[in-house]
């Protein structure tokens, strides 16, 4: 017996006996600083490009906060050239209404400098007095032949009254912006100046913009005429702290950022400072970016602080050095064990050399005449018998007759050649149960070897082998939920008839299969149904045809029939009627009762080809060609598929093209309420910019978009040209106006459908109330479980939910209690023949009430009469739109038409 203190610690740890285990540890401790190393480094890439990214980013969002600033010059300006002269009333209505603190932070006042000639001056002043301001004055006070005071400023609070009568014109500063604003007819910013509204207790550094006004409408085309025309300037005022902050605090909030005008860096250029950095002037990273705008340069220079280091540090470099380590020690450790055992093995190796005790081989030990002295445990587990009871039996018993004698010779030869082992043999063992059992084994005599002193008989089970190969085949080659033959035994028994059919000239007939509306069913009753509904099918036409036919299932509800030998196309669509009628039936399924029907396309063997490859794609194609047909059909191939096919490749491929070049825009239709007559809304329409066919509409693409998946795409595309809608339409002040996109079934269940909702939403910065989601009635009629999760989280979100086609078609009554819409659409069919149709005024009441009684929104579409309308407006429907209020417009169009209504508006 061998004992473990026959191999003490200090024997592993010579380098000799512990080679690997130092090795292992050596490798594991390299390993380790390498990966720590690279995660260093790795963090220190991470947090330079989150710096650059945040200042970037904080570049950006300056230049267009700048950028949003100038237009609200702009359009005061706009206000000048429409109306001609302003009034003090109507400047303060158009700032309130413009509402600079939500909008636009930052400005503190928007203001009017008008131009007023040394001989109007004593003039004017009377005429501000008259308007109000009873201490108006002129200043600072000197000669000059033209003076530019501010006379309109708001809001018109205590800071903003201090500046009323100000000639920035006297102040080289603003009269070099004011200058070059008149002479290029464009926005101009001014250098840094402390705005005259600063108390001396509290001053902040700003700047001004100013943008000249002319008389007339348009910008005069020569610096000459703009110095006549000109009537004075509009301008905004900035503090940079109340400008910036914000800016900072949402982008960077743990940068050090700095604005220097000129850029030049100094302190008395320095405009802006968030003053995080370190004290003692330490960082990590820095940047600078050159922001040009209105004529002025400005250096933003963006610095790392403790506080970014701090957030942007990463404790996994320290845990893969200490993890690294211990697994390295672990692995030494381990390697050490390892060794002891195989020191210990070698130390025992001849009495263990020979007997292995592992559960599924059988070692048994013999004397020179066959007699067994040992058996491992193992041969309980596989035979039945106890070891122990090993020198009881009769081996020549167990063994199976015919295999007697091969094991008899294999035993002598081992007698003959000691040390040597004997080939492998197979032999039948009885167990204890009288059960025959495959095996195979080999002799080894091992007579002199000490602790063995026999003849070892290695037995292996081959039984559950066997049977695993069976179980493998089985799956290999057959389906395992019908136990039809699976695609490739179909695939090899095709090749097969194919080729006999050209040795022997016998036509054969190929089937493609597909049910028809499997897919519904899966989704609203369940896997399970759907594999009960397909168990059967799988049986009904397998005794549809003869034993020598094939049927195969090459997967979700697509089966092949393959007629071996027939005479002809006659006799083949016999059988197919044959299936038709068969399938054509009523089952139950999880309580609910469905129709099956089947679509069958055909394909001869080998009048239509001899390639089997070929044959199941020309089957394919009159399957489909079935399908388009009204389903529950058979069709035999033909040449004219095969084009027909090629054709929608290449639309395919076109409609693929058109979508990388961008070729698709958006037209809007405007939405009117009833009730306010106003408009609320618009519904985007996707449009095909076609090179050679000009604009197309969506009826003459979506549906090759839904078969090709390209409609996944599309969609996007069209969320995102509607959000970015959305940002003009809030620019141009219809800050209310909701845009709805259409949205088909096919979108909607895909799985990241929400993931790419809400990044587009993110990106574009869109807030989602904004939003109105119109889908077709058939969604109701899908899975209830997913449809309620989708719904569920969009309006969540806070989208509008609209039910488009709403009274057309079959759709689930109860699933529309339990969605979260907000309105339903009215189908245009009815729509269409109001009044004249008896049954469409019926109808749309009807469908009115139904919508009423959910506390949904109406909406009705295609409205083209004032005898629609007046119909419409009678039965209680809150919202219209068609073409009697306006067609399809585009984006420029949209905002002219809005424009215009809300002129009327303001007239009326």
């Amino acid at each position: 017996m061998i004992n473990r203190k026959d191999v003490p610690l200090r024997q592993l740890f010579r380098f000799r006996h512990g080679r690997m285990a130092w090795l292992l540890l050596a490798v594991g401790l390299g390993i380790t600083a390498a990966l720590w190393h690279f995660s260093v480094q790795l963090v220190a890439d991470r947090t330079e490009a989150l710096f650059k990214t945040q200042s970037l980013q904080l570049k950006t969002a300056v230049e267009q906060r700048l950028l949003n600033y100038e237009q609200v010059l702009a359009g005061s300006a706009g206000l000048f050239a429409v109306a001609g002269e302003v009034s003090r009333e109507a400047w303060r209505l158009y700032v309130n209404r413009v509402d600079i603190d939500r909008y636009y932070p930052g400005i503190q006042g928007i203001g009017y400098a008008k131009r007023v000639l040394a001989d109007g001056v004593d003039r004017h002043i009377a005429e501000i007095r008259a308007d109000g301001l009873d201490d108006y004055l002129i200043y600072p006070v000197s000669e000059r032949s033209e003076y530019y005071p501010v006379v309109y400023l708001e809001p018109g609070n205590a800071r903003n009254r201090r500046a009323f009568g100000f000639d920035a014109f006297a102040e080289p500063r603003h009269r070099l912006a004011m200058e070059r604003a008149a002479r290029t007819g464009e926005p101009t910013m001014t250098p840094r100046v402390v705005l005259v509204q600063e108390t001396e207790d509290y001053e902040q550094v700003g700047f001004l913009m100013y943008m000249p006004v002319f008389r007339g409408n348009e910008v005069p085309e020569t610096p000459t005429l703009r110095q006549q025309r000109l009537e004075g300037f509009v301008f905004s005022a900035f503090r940079m702290n109340n400008l910036f902050d914000g800016i900072v605090g949402l982008i960077a909030p743990f940068l050090d950022v700095r604005i220097y005008d000129g850029g030049e860096v100094n302190r008395q250029a320095l405009m802006y400072g968030s003053n995080l950095g370190s004290l003692d002037e330490e960082f990590t990273f820095t940047m600078s970016q050159t922001l040009e705008h209105g004529g002025r340069s400005w250096l933003l220079q963006t610095r790392s602080t403790p506080a970014f280091d701090y957030r942007a540090s990463d404790p996994r470099p320290l845990i893969v050095l200490v993890a690294g380590t211990l697994m390295s020690l672990l692995l030494f450790a381990f390697a050490l064990v390892l060794i002891r055992s195989r020191l210990l093995a070698q130390a025992s190796a001849g009495r263990y050399r020979a007997i292995t005790e592992g559960a599924s081989n059988i070692t048994l030990v013999l004397d020179r005449q066959g007699q067994p002295l040992y058996a491992s445990p193992s041969c309980e587990a596989i035979l039945g018998f106890a070891p122990e009871r090993i020198r009881e039996l009769e081996l020549e018993t167990l063994v199976h007759g015919d295999d007697r004698a091969q094991l008899q010779a294999s035993f002598e030869q081992a007698l003959m050649e000691p040390g040597r082992q004997v080939p492998v043999m197979h032999a039948r063992i009885r167990d204890v149960a009288g059960e025959w059992r495959d095996m195979e084994g080999s002799y080894t005599a091992m007579l002199d070897e000490p602790g063995v002193h026999g003849v070892v008989l290695s037995l292996r089970d081959l039984t559950e082998l066997k049977a695993a190969q069976s179980e493998l085949h089985r799956l290999a080659f057959y389906d395992p939920l019908t136990g039809l033959a699976n695609r490739q035994l179909f695939r090899d028994r095709l090749a097969h008839t194919v080729r006999r059919s050209r040795r022997t000239g016998e036509p054969a007939a190929l089937m493609f299969l597909d049910l028809d509306g499997f897919k519904r069913i899966n989704d609203t009753l369940g896997h399970d149904a759907g594999d009960t509904l397909l168990e059967n099918v799988a049986r009904w036409l397998t005794g549809c045809v003869r034993e020598e036919d094939s049927v195969a299932r090459l997967g979700g509800d697509e089966f092949v029939v393959l007629l071996s030998s027939i005479s002809g196309p006659e006799a083949a669509a016999r059988v197919a009627d044959t299936i038709l009628r068969r399938l054509r039936q009523r089952v139950r399924l999880s309580e609910h009762e469905v129709g099956v029907t089947v679509s069958i396309g055909i394909t001869m063997i080998p009048h239509d080809s001899e390639d089997p490859g070929v044959l199941m794609k020309y089957a394919d194609l009159a399957m489909y060609q079935a399908k388009e047909r009204g389903r529950n059909n058979v069709q035999f191939f033909t040449p004219a598929m095969n084009i027909h096919a090629a054709r929608r490749l290449l639309q395919q491929e076109e409609l693929a093209e058109a979508l990388d070049a961008e070729r698709f825009v958006l037209h809007y239709q405007p939405k009117f309420d009833l009730q306010e007559e106003r408009v609320v809304g618009v519904e985007a329409f996707l449009r095909w910019q076609h090179p050679e066919k000009g604009l197309l509409p969506a009826q003459q693409f979506i549906g090759l978009a839904e078969e090709s998946g390209l409609i996944i795409r599309l969609g996007e595309l069209a969320l995102r040209q509607a959000c970015i809608q959305i940002q003009a339409l809030e620019r141009a002040g219809f800050e209310a106006l909701r845009v709805s996109v259409n949205f088909s079934v096919k979108q909607l269940m895909e799985p990241g459908f929400l993931d790419m909702f809400r990044q587009v939403v993110t990106e574009t910065g869109v807030s989602p109330d904004r939003l109105e989601m119109e889908m077709p009635a058939e969604l109701l009629n899908r899975n209830p479980r997913q449809l309620r999760e989708v719904l569920g989280s969009l309006h969540d979100l806070g989208v509008w939910l609209v039910l488009d086609d709403f009274g057309s078609g079959a759709c689930s009554m109860a699933s529309l209690q339990k969605l979260p819409l907000d309105a339903v659409k009215i189908d245009h069919c009815f729509i269409r023949d109001i009044p004249y149709n008896s049954h469409a005024t019926d109808v749309t009441s009807a469908v009115i009430a139904l919508a009423h009684k959910l506390r949904l929104t109406v909406i009705a579409e295609g409205v083209e009469t004032t005898q629609q309308l007046g119909f419409l407006r009678a039965a209680g429907c809150a919202q219209c739109q068609g073409n009697l209020f306006s067609h399809p417009l585009d984006e420029d169009a949209l905002i002219g038409f809005l424009v215009r209504q809300h002129e009327r508006a303001l007239i009326s």
